[in-house]
């Protein structure tokens, strides 16, 4: 895990007293409301319906345990004692006090975090596949590609004022776990045809109001044009994308617009000025990647009969490993993730005593770290068999271990109404209504892989033009209503989701949802996935079932 030199250290602390002094010109009038926002934006904090809330950035979703504690008693101490995990992988706090955020900040500093730009129209958090690094499906680790464009992201002074904000996603895994084509910039990991290890560039993507699936602008880049090619295409989004609309701001309306091929020729021209003046050496790579070296992992860890012993014995275990753990490339080692989406609890939070639990597993059994994933859940990524008995029985006593992960109840889900300001529908009290539904994890488990993800609002946190079953909700006339969409996937055969029909009301929403859920049951065929079955018979029976009273 990379560790701040002097440097980082330096500039975010400076950042924290810079916004001190900015906050308390604010508080003592010496700043207007307008001229604050832009300051306050800039520190990833807004204005919600009942606080402020603060976004804190998580690069890449990688997190200490020494991170993990620090976030709990910041939830404890400046907010109502629990946290959120939000889709790009980071962390939101809903209740902090304006006057003491700069002294919550002061607090995330010491353990090398912050917030700076997680929000406003700059360079966002960089994500990442949460399996990197342990996957056997993997070209190569992103991690260290993810720290190196953090750092060329961070306070970039040409990009401090794109026209829109702007997000980049890298995976060097087969499986696309990132969403990486729905990001303005995606970087995959590749091979060409001679076997060297490069990257494949992606650029256009997006959700939100307007969902596009990015499309390559270069099949084959070289390692050393890594941050030269970037710099590219960001500079033509920042000199051509368009600032009099922010509803058509985004790279992906300006590559709609000028269209892919010239939009490529103009990318290739100011990437052929740069290049030369921004070689990223393999000496530089291989100085950040020593920092993502793999732990000391355990070379007798397969030799154990204990956890083949437990699988016979607890069906509640086996369950759990079925559905909440993964292959590892190291024998005898899982990933096992923490399954934030218990069925009483709002999907991706976590209280500050869950959070610290967290942190002791991790120091016991994962080398001290932990990963947030982009459906708002944690993963122990290097969990040796043997103990994963004793992990899932301290999981299952604090109530995550629900073994739901890629099942309909792992929902990924947005802060909707009860505490968003641009939201048109509450969100949490639809997942809850439609967890209350769906209790049986029997039928759970048998439908299978079935990703519902639910957005308050038209900008789309929650991803819901990607979903299998996206939900979204809109207003009517001042009432809560919601628009279904089927077929959706941020996978590798990219999709967005085909509307179903007309908004159904709030009331109806879960019985809409079982519905669907139903007709899938009917129409599939022997182990064909949801997304399959959508795709073979079209949405017409579920139009018929979901809208035969209308």
């Amino acid at each position: 895990m990379y560790q701040y030199n002097k440097q980082d250290q330096t500039l975010i602390e400076e950042r924290v007293s810079e916004f001190r002094g900015q906050t308390q010109r604010f508080l003592n009038g010496e700043l207007g409301a307008d001229q604050f926002r832009a300051l306050r934006l800039m520190n990833g904090l807004y204005v919600q319906t009942h606080a402020p809330m603060l976004r804190v950035a998580v690069p890449y979703g990688l997190l200490s345990s020494k991170q993990l504690r620090k976030l709990a008693s910041v939830s404890r101490d400046y907010d109502r004692g629990y946290c959120h995990f939000t889709t790009r992988q980071n962390v939101q706090y809903n209740w902090p006090a304006l006057e003491r955020v700069p002294d919550l900040l002061a607090e995330l500093a010491t353990v090398q975090m912050h917030s700076i730009q997680t929000s406003g129209n700059c360079l966002r958090n960089t994500t990442s596949d949460h399996l990197a690094g342990i996957c056997k499906d993997e070209i190569e680790d992103p991690r260290p590609y993810c720290e190196i464009i953090r750092q060329w992201t961070t306070l970039h002074p040409e990009f401090a004022y794109l026209p829109r904000k702007f997000k980049i996603a890298v995976s060097g895994a087969g499986h696309d776990r990132a969403a990486v084509q729905f990001h303005d910039i995606g970087v995959y990991l590749t091979k060409n045809d001679s076997g060297e290890v490069g990257f494949r560039i992606l650029a256009g993507g997006g959700l939100g109001r307007t969902p596009i699936i990015g499309q390559t602008v270069r099949p084959f880049l070289k390692k050393q044009d890594l941050l030269s090619y970037l710099e590219a295409i960001v500079r033509v989004y920042n000199l051509f994308g368009r600032r009099d609309n922010k509803y058509k701001a985004r790279i992906k309306i300006l590559v709609k617009e000028t269209g892919l091929e010239k939009f490529t020729a103009m990318i290739e021209a100011e990437w052929q000025r740069i290049r030369d003046e921004m070689v990223l050496s393999s000496e530089r790579i291989e100085e950040i990647k020593a920092q993502f070296a793999p732990p000391a992992y355990d070379p007798t860890a397969g030799n154990d009969d204990s956890f083949g012993a437990h699988l016979a014995d607890n069906a509640a275990f086996a369950k759990w490993i079925k559905y909440n753990t993964v292959d590892h490339k190291v024998s005898g080692y899982r990933g096992a993730y923490v399954s934030l989406k218990a069925p009483d609890s709002p999907p991706g939070d976590i209280t500050a005593e869950q959070l610290e639990a967290v942190a002791d597993l991790a120091d016991q059994y994962s080398f001290g770290e932990i990963r947030s994933t982009h459906r708002q859940n944690l993963v122990l990524a290097d969990v040796k068999q043997t103990d994963l008995f004793s992990v899932w029985q301290q999981l299952d006593a604090i109530k995550l271990a629900t073994p739901n992960i890629g099942t309909v109840t792992d929902m990924i889900c947005c802060p909707g109404l009860d505490f968003c300001s641009l939201a048109n529908a509450s969100s949490i009290g639809v997942a809850k209504k439609i967890n209350e539904a769906l209790d049986d994890l029997d039928y759970i488990h048998d439908i299978g892989d079935i990703k519902i993800n639910m957005s308050g609002c038209m900008n789309g946190c929650a991803h819901q033009s990607v979903g299998h079953i996206g939900i979204l909700g809109v207003d009517k006339h001042g009432e809560e209503w919601y628009q279904i969409t089927l077929g959706g996937s941020s996978e590798n055969e990219a999709a967005i989701g085909e509307r179903l029909g007309p908004s159904v009301a709030k009331d109806q929403i879960t019985a809409v949802i079982t519905t669907i859920l139903d007709v899938y049951i009917q129409q599939r065929l022997e182990d064909e996935p949801f997304l399959q079955t959508v795709k073979r018979v079209g949405l017409e029976p579920f139009k018929e079932r979901v809208y035969a009273n209308h």
